[in-house]
């Protein structure tokens, strides 16, 4: 196994970072540091690294030791088997990547009943062998009629190279070297296609209409089309696939395996790698393609939404102002909330400006007098149903004021998951839920970051497919 100073040194590599520094990056992790402490308290041992570095180290030496662990692993279950060889061994501990690793491991790991297992209880890898040695002689027949056998239930001579094909078409299947250029080769030559699944009529508004007969190569999918036709496929409005370059691969395959053009048994072996590749192949790499494509997609949305989410956290505060924070709605009003320079609340009110209750001249006096008792400088609107028509009537409330009074339409994401939260019934016991979205609309114009930090970051709504994505690794980034 690879010493610690040589992954260390593996990792600065890849980063193009200070060896040095790199190994007291990992110290500092492995002593218990997070990485928002490090990149702040300790830039003198990190030669001032930020956090986005100290974090790329992290998930590197995380997925290095996992990495060892498996190799240790794998090891000691084919050395338990006695099938382990110098050479084996030398492979797996130059492996860069888990998924070579298991590759490797494939052959030798316990299977659950298939049909090569049942062919090789019934005492037939002998006839497989000898498929396999590529004979020049036609003894196929004569050689197969000897594995005949009511007790083994092989009762006839197709029967006996039915099970060696299974047996052959397995070990295909499992051969390290095989599945690696079949797997870069669909992932350079494949397509990503999806079609209209069974429950296409749930999508009454379209939202996948341009995935219903959409077809790209691998290379130039981009993530966001991946997280599209992935959600379409939970919901069983898109059936998804990968489309190999089949061809190709079983000539590869042919190659690989009848090195002479000459022998009986080559329709047998044709036979054998169209099933190989058709039934055991070909779905196991699919897996594996969607799963990487999957996490790199994941990775770029957790990455936009941090982005985004510290975007939205640096916002400038607006202090020093006098806010009347308005939550926006038809049926159940529009509430109301005056918060003060400090973001206490001074009033709480409910407005209805718009149908089906449409008191607006009654909405226009109370707005017009709050907005003179408290010497109101700013409005902040919602930017969520009704938003447009809330507007609308501000504006024309502000026409009629005598002083100079701004309006912002400000983003009201999560408002309504901290409004219904503890921390929200702790600081307003006494105010309805609508209440204490129209206090926090007010607040985040005032001071976006104290009160953006009540909020779970999934909620805030700065990411795409935030409910798609691996929610630890969306926890771990933001």
């Amino acid at each position: 196994m690879e010493t610690l100073a040589l992954l260390k040194k593996q990792i600065a590599k890849e980063t193009a970072l200070s060896q040095k520094n790199v190994e007291s990056v990992i110290q500092l992790l492995e002593d218990g540091n997070t990485v928002p402490f490090i990149a702040r308290y300790r830039k003198e041992q990190t030669g001032s690294m930020d956090e986005v570095q100290i974090q790329t180290i992290s998930e590197r030496w995380q997925y290095i030791q996992n990495l060892n662990q498996r190799k240790e692993e794998v090891i000691r279950l084919i050395a338990e088997q006695d099938k382990l060889t110098d050479e084996l061994r030398q492979k797996i501990e130059q492996s860069v990547k888990l998924q070579e690793v298991e590759d490797l491991y494939r052959p030798y790991k316990q299977k659950r009943k298939t049909k090569a297992t049942v062919a090789k209880s019934k005492g037939l890898e002998p006839l497989a062998e000898y498929i396999l040695t590529l004979p020049k002689v036609d003894r196929i027949a004569q050689i197969a009629d000897q594995y005949i056998s009511e007790e083994k239930e092989v009762l006839s001579r197709e029967d006996a190279i039915e099970g060696a094909k299974h047996i052959i078409a397995e070990q295909l299947s499992d051969e390290p070297s095989f599945r690696k250029w079949i797997r870069q080769e669909t992932f350079k030559k494949g397509t990503l296609k999806s079609t209209a699944g069974k429950s296409v009529d749930a999508d009454e508004k379209n939202v996948y209409e341009m995935y219903y007969e959409y077809k790209e190569p691998i290379p130039k999918v981009v993530p966001h089309r991946v997280l599209a036709v992935n959600r379409g496929e939970k919901e069983d409005i898109l059936k998804v696939s990968i489309e190999p370059p089949a061809d190709v691969i079983k000539a590869y395959l042919e190659k690989q395996i009848i090195k002479q053009r000459t022998t009986p048994v080559r329709d047998i072996l044709l036979d054998t790698i169209e099933d190989s590749y058709k039934r055991l192949i070909q779905p196991a790499i699919e897996r594996e393609i969607r799963k990487e494509l999957s996490e790199k997609a994941d990775a770029q949305a957790i990455h936009i939404f941090s982005e985004n989410l510290r975007k939205l956290l640096l916002q400038p505060p607006m202090k020093g102002k006098i806010v009347l924070g308005v939550d926006p709605a038809f049926r159940t009003g529009c509430k109301l909330a005056v918060a003060a320079e400090t973001g206490k609340v001074l009033k709480i009110d409910v407005i209805y400006p718009h149908a089906p209750v449409k008191k607006t001249k009654e909405a226009q006096d109370k707005v017009k007098a709050i907005l003179e008792d408290y010497q109101v400088e700013v409005v902040a609107i919602g930017n969520g149903t009704a938003s447009r028509e809330t507007e609308q009537f501000i504006v024309d409330v502000l026409k009629d004021t005598p002083r100079d009074i701004y309006y912002l339409i400000v983003n009201e994401a999560g408002a309504s998951v901290y409004s219904a939260s503890e921390l929200a019934r702790e600081e307003f016991p006494d105010l309805q839920v609508e209440e204490r979205s129209a206090v926090s609309i007010a607040r985040r114009l005032q001071d976006p970051l104290a009160e953006l930090v009540k909020i779970d970051p999934k909620s805030v709504g700065v990411g795409q497919y935030q409910h798609d994505v691996s929610q630890k690794n969306l926890n771990d980034s933001l």
